[in-house]
């Protein structure tokens, strides 16, 4: 399991955006993020970042209290403070009621889903072909979809007043907020096709960077400096954005003579990409050396072994990475991922890697990765009604609901009747069934 994923496509494959999952990046945007959603009077729980790998600049929100991030806007912005700046505006979007909804199915449905049938229903409301309105993104075309995602600039207005609200009772610098607003205030004077597609779906205008820089002068934190591990976060996100997304510039961004940990981080997920086999290892040997207790450390060099097909290998990384960080699902599905490609016949690892990924799917409860991984161990132990049965979650995830109501018939038929897992197999059907009636 890759340290930075693409759950539909490589992360680094050019065309429409894709959801990518790296615990690492998403720990750190939670983290910073905790205080303004709690200010929003949201639960920190139930909002999810999610990143996704586009080199364009936006965020928006869509199908329930779900942020989308390009990352295209995190390595463009300066300080974290500004992506926090960001997300609080998203917030208020969220709290205004100025959601993008999506038919209910698509609230419990993978990401990749989501922001599919997303830009496929931008795509649909564009053009007037409504076929198109349960598409996945393949051949969307993005002018559509940011017609589709746009807020009026009433919205956006309120918006930006919410978030000031939210970070001033986190007691947070605005800052991040206005000069993030500042950069593209330019834009608007730019033809269409050169503005940035975050200047395109929310409008920004003279009257509210005004608004936004006369919130921050009222500010009682306005002189507040962010904590100081931030800049460090920062650094390093950035650097494993840049090494795995665009590796071929990680010589020209990072000096030769320069060795802090972000610069090392980006040689090394660089080497890796380039498929540099023994100086990525050795350069995540080092990394490890300075740094022993970093979880996330350990994982890539699990990773990095697992993509050499030395999966053997990786197991003590992953498990080591586990150890130092037993609340990551991406880990433990990673680690089970591993445990599964080296179990052959050993009964003890499937059964272990199963009990790893119910718990991951815990927390995971949008991820068609770890149904797969289920049904796959439960296969190779024999237990064929159980991996049909992950198979139609698997399916149902990724709103495939003819697929799902086969599977979940075939596995019925092996199920004992009345079991929890033929319980939930009849949910998949009823479930299918009352989605088809209300289409």
């Amino acid at each position: 399991m890759l340290s930075l994923i693409a759950t539909a496509k490589p992360a680094w494959a050019a065309g429409n955006p894709v959801i990518i999952r790296d615990t690492e990046i998403e720990t750190m945007l939670k983290t910073w993020a905790k205080p303004v959603i709690l200010a929003s009077g949201l639960d920190p729980r139930a909002v999810n970042i999610i990143l996704v790998q586009d080199p364009n600049i936006n965020a928006f929100v869509a199908g329930g209290q779900n942020v989308f991030i390009y990352t295209g806007l995190i390595t463009r912005s300066e300080n974290a403070s500004e992506i926090v700046g960001v997300i609080a505006h998203e917030l208020g979007h969220i709290r205004g009621g100025h959601l993008i909804r999506t038919r209910g199915a698509l609230e419990s449905a993978s990401y990749e889903s989501l922001l599919g049938t997303i830009l496929g229903i931008g795509a649909a409301v564009i053009t007037g072909e409504g076929g198109l309105g349960a598409a996945i993104s393949a051949g969307v075309s993005s002018t559509a979809a940011n017609k589709f995602l746009a807020f009026s600039r009433v919205q956006e207005s309120s918006a930006d007043q919410a978030a000031l609200d939210y970070m001033e009772k986190a007691k947070m610098n605005p800052q991040g907020l206005v000069t993030f607003m500042q950069k593209l205030e330019d834009q608007e004077l730019l033809p269409a096709s050169q503005q940035s597609e975050y200047m395109r779906t929310h409008p920004i205008t003279r009257d509210r960077v005004s608004a936004l820089e006369a919130g921050r002068s009222r500010s009682d934190f306005k002189d507040k400096a962010a904590p100081d591990a931030w800049k460090d976060d920062h650094d390093r996100m950035l650097a494993k954005l840049i090494g795995f997304i665009t590796p071929e510039q990680v010589a020209w961004k990072y000096e030769s003579r320069d060795k802090g940990i972000p610069a090392q981080y980006a040689r090394a997920i660089a080497a890796y990409r380039q498929n540099r086999i023994d100086e990525s290892l050795s350069l995540m040997e080092s990394l490890i050396a300075e740094e022993p207790q970093n979880p996330y450390f350990q994982e890539l060099k699990g990773q990095m072994l697992v993509d050499y097909g030395r999966v053997e290998q990786a197991l003590p990384y992953y498990k080591k990475s586990l150890d130092l960080l037993p609340s990551s699902s991406l880990i433990r599905t990673a680690y089970a991922h591993a445990l599964i490609e080296t179990a052959q016949n050993n009964e003890a690892r499937l059964k272990e890697a199963i009990e790893n990924l119910e718990r991951a799917k815990i927390d995971e409860r949008r991820s068609p990765r770890i149904q797969r991984l289920l049904a796959t161990a439960h296969g190779r132990l024999g237990h064929e009604a159980e991996a049909q049965l992950y198979l139609a979650e698997e399916a149902l995830l990724q709103n495939r609901n003819r697929d799902a109501k086969a599977l979940a018939q075939r596995a019925v038929k092996g199920l004992p009747e009345n079991s929890r897992p033929w319980i939930r197999a009849q949910d998949i059907l009823n479930y299918v069934e009352q989605s088809n009636e209300s289409n």
